[in-house]
């Protein structure tokens, strides 16, 4: 993919986000409470298993 390319559609992303904030913050907040919500979940997955392999 062309470096050009991929700069238009990384700055679109920012774009987006920036919109999605200002104009739903409430469905912006709901997404990344639901993405915190999974890395915590995955860390402490890892976390147990990890636990149960020094025991």
């Amino acid at each position: 993919m062309p470096e050009w390319i991929r700069k238009l559609l990384f700055w679109g992303f920012i774009a987006f986000l920036i919109y999605f904030m200002a104009f739903r913050p409430d469905g912006a907040a709901n997404i990344f409470k639901a993405i915190g919500a999974g890395l915590v979940a995955m860390f402490q997955g890892l976390g147990d298993f990890l636990t149960s392999l020094m025991t």
